[in-house]
């Protein structure tokens, strides 16, 4: 595989990482503060279909790519700002592995809310913080980790 192909792919899958995840995000957000049960349920069953879709196949291909491209361009795992990428990168994922439980419970809170003609449950809004909260851990995790995967500060030392 060539070495642009590869760099190609890692960029598009980090692309496609972030997109997805913001994206998803400020419609799930919105959604969520406007309080409409049907605009809640349609924003979660979406957001959890583009996790699926999108967002578990770039975060495999966002691994395996950058992997692959710490091989081939002679870097070492070792190096301060690969550690520190991979360690932002997996911080992130552990973040979005509750946040993507959240957002099945989410929907299927407002799914069952929408069907009975009734308002969302109290605890639902105990979901939607904790959303929040993780969200907002993992998003200054992405961006940190593409800053370093375009600066690649080398010389950097902790």
């Amino acid at each position: 595989m060539s070495h642009l192909f590869l760099k190609w792919v890692h960029v598009v899958s980090a692309t496609i990482l972030f997109g997805t995840g913001i994206g998803t995000a400020f419609y799930m957000l919105m959604a969520n503060r406007r309080g409409n049960v049907l605009e809640i349920y349609s924003a979660a069953r979406t957001a959890v279909l583009a996790d699926y879709i999108f967002t578990a196949p770039a975060v495999v291909v966002q691994l395996a790519t950058g992997l692959l491209l710490v091989q081939n361009l002679g870097y070492s795992l070792s190096d301060p700002w690969i550690l520190l990428s991979l360690a932002l990168y997996f911080f992130a994922g552990a973040c979005w592995l509750p946040v993507v439980v959240l957002q099945i419970k989410m929907r299927d809170i407002a799914k069952t809310a929408l069907e009975a003609g009734e308002p969302l449950p109290g605890h639902f809004q105990t979901l939607d913080r904790w959303w929040i909260a993780l969200g907002a851990l993992a998003f200054p995790a992405i961006l940190a980790v593409l800053y370093l995967m375009v600066v690649k500060p080398i010389v950097w030392q902790p």
